[in-house]
C-alpha cells in the first residue's frame, strides 16, 4: 500500500509539471517559461572542441538525422543504437522541465566526450562557445509548408507546447514566428547564410528523403568516418521511416503520455515530402506564397516542393 500510495504521488507530481507552457521572449525569440527560465544555463553553457551539434527548427527531420549520426558514430552497430531512447543518447540542449526530469544541460554537463546534442535554437542563440571552440553543426532545413504541417501536429500531441488552436490560425502565427523557437524563415536562411564561416553541413530533408545513402555520405565525410558501402547501406535502411516508427528506442514511445497525446497524433506522423497539399486550401497557398516570396527575397537558399508557381526570388 505504501508503494503504491507513493507512485501515486510521484504520478500526480508528474502530472502538476506537464502543462501547456507560455511563450517568452528571450532576445527577441519566443521559447517555451521552462527554457526562458533557466537560459542563463544555455547562454554560458561550456562547449568542448569536439561536441557535435544537430541543429535544426522543429519538425524537420532532426530524429532522422540524430539516428543516423547515432548509427555513423557507431560505425553502424544497431544494438548500440538499441542503448537508450533517443533523448538520453542525444539529450535535447536548452529543453528543460520543471523537476523531477533532467534538462538536457543536466545529460550533457558530465557526459563523456565527444558529446553529441541536439537544438532547435537560431544561430545567434547559440551558446558562443560553440562557435569559439569551432564545434561541428549538421544543420537540416525543411521547406516551409510541409514544416508548418507537421509542426501544426505536432503541437496538437505535445503537452507542453502552446495550444495550436485551428489550423488557419496555425499557419498565421507560423508566418509570424509566433510559436516556439521563432521564424522558420530566419532560422533557416541564418545558418545557410553563417555556413561560410563555420563548420555547417547543410542539409536538406527533401535531399534526404530522394536520396538517403548519398546524404549519409555526406554525413560520414563531414565527420571525417570512413565506412565502408555495406554499413552505409544498412544504416539506410536501419533509418528508414517504418523501421525508425516501430523503433521504441528512437520513435520516444518512452516518453509518457503526460507529456505526448498519442490520441491527438504520433511523433512519427507520415514523413512525406509535399504532405502540405492535403491541408492547405487555395486562398492560403496563395497568402502563404506572397509572404514566402517576401520573407525569402535576396538570398540564395531555394527549397523544393514549397512553391506552386516557378517564380524565382530576385
Amino acid at each position: 500500500m505504501a508503494t503504491k500510495k507513493a507512485n501515486n504521488e510521484v504520478q500526480q507530481q508528474l502530472e502538476s509539471v506537464f502543462q501547456r507552457f507560455p511563450l517568452l521572449l528571450v532576445h527577441g525569440i519566443p521559447l517555451m517559461e521552462p527554457i526562458a527560465q533557466r537560459w542563463a544555463e544555455v547562454e554560458n553553457f561550456e562547449a568542448r572542441p569536439d561536441d557535435l551539434v544537430i541543429a535544426t527548427y522543429p519538425k524537420a527531420g532532426t530524429t532522422w538525422t540524430q539516428e543516423i549520426v547515432d548509427l555513423i558514430l557507431a560505425a553502424g552497430d544497431t544494438e548500440k543504437s538499441q542503448r537508450a531512447p533517443m533523448q538520453v543518447r542525444i539529450p535535447f540542449l536548452e529543453y528543460c522541465t520543471p523537476p523531477p526530469l533532467p534538462s538536457g544541460i543536466d545529460r550533457l554537463v558530465n557526459a563523456p566526450s565527444p558529446r553529441v546534442m541536439k537544438t532547435h535554437l537560431p544561430f545567434q542563440l547559440l551558446p558562443k562557445s560553440f562557435l569559439e571552440k569551432d564545434c561541428k553543426i549538421i544543420y537540416v532545413a525543411r521547406n516551409a509548408k510541409d514544416t508548418v504541417v507537421s509542426y501544426f501536429f505536432f503541437d496538437q500531441m505535445h503537452l507542453m507546447q502552446p495550444d495550436p488552436g485551428p489550423w488557419n490560425g496555425y499557419v498565421t502565427k507560423f508566418m509570424e514566428g509566433n510559436v516556439p523557437w521563432g521564424s522558420w524563415y530566419d532560422h533557416v536562411r541564418c545558418y545557410w547564410e553563417k555556413k561560410a564561416n563555420h563548420r555547417i553541413l547543410y542539409l536538406f530533408y527533401e535531399d534526404m528523403k530522394e536520396d538517403l545513402v548519398r546524404e549519409i555520405r555526406r554525413m560520414t565525410d563531414f565527420l571525417e568516418v570512413d565506412l565502408p558501402e555495406d554499413i552505409v547501406d544498412k544504416i539506410a535502411h536501419h533509418t528508414s521511416f517504418q523501421i525508425m516508427k516501430d523503433n521504441p528506442m528512437a520513435n520516444y514511445d518512452t516518453v509518457p503520455s503526460t507529456i505526448f497525446d498519442r490520441t491527438k497524433s504520433s511523433f512519427m506522423r507520415k514523413g512525406e515530402v509535399g504532405d502540405w497539399k492535403n491541408y492547405f486550401t487555395v486562398a492560403q497557398n496563395e497568402a502563404f506564397d506572397a509572404d514566402y516570396l517576401r520573407k525569402m527575397e535576396g538570398t540564395s537558399l531555394h527549397f523544393r516542393n514549397v512553391l506552386n508557381s516557378q517564380k524565382k526570388f530576385s
